[in-house]
């Protein structure tokens, strides 16, 4: 009997040992931030990633605008349709983006005074240096802008001058 029964001397040891155990928090914190230290990371790279991608949408918009306005000076269709593609990768370059892709095409409607001049721009923008999301390699942006032609502009300088010199 006596075998079974343990001492009410070394219960209170065992107690207060178990307690010590269940309430000690020493290193916990660390523990903490260490799982945790991954899952923020993606976050902040998911952070930069929309970060980029909002700012490359703004850019696109603001090229179309530049190479809608470029075209309405122009003073034939060929010429808009140049001026908007040489002004479009000017842009891009001064914003620093570089399109895998890129398109511009311009409707001119026949480059009237009080016309409307129409640029579409189409980038394809690489995403692959923020591999570690699983992001896709690449985004296209697409934007359009409309401009009016300048309903006071002159007509060119031959038609000026009566198709010739005199």
């Amino acid at each position: 009997m006596s075998a079974a029964f343990t001492s009410p001397r070394r219960l209170p040891q065992w107690r207060s040992w178990f307690s010590r155990i269940r309430h000690d928090e020493r290193g916990s914190s660390t523990a903490e931030l260490t799982l945790l230290t991954p899952l923020l990371i993606v976050l902040l790279l998911f952070l930069v990633l929309c970060g980029r991608l909002a700012e490359t949408k703004l850019r696109i918009n603001d090229v179309a605008h530049q190479a809608a306005r470029a075209a309405t000076l122009a003073r034939t269709p060929s010429q808009a349709t140049a001026n908007a593609q040489t002004t479009a990768n000017a842009a891009l370059a001064s914003a620093g983006i570089t399109c895998q892709s890129l398109s511009v095409s311009t409707d001119t409607q026949g480059l009237k005074p009080g016309a409307t001049v129409t640029v579409t721009v189409s980038c394809s923008v690489g995403l692959s240096d923020l591999t570690m999301l699983g992001v896709p390699g690449s985004r296209t942006f697409e934007s359009s802008f409309s401009s009016p032609v300048d309903v006071w502009r002159g007509t060119s300088p031959v038609a000026q001058a009566g198709g010739g010199t005199g």
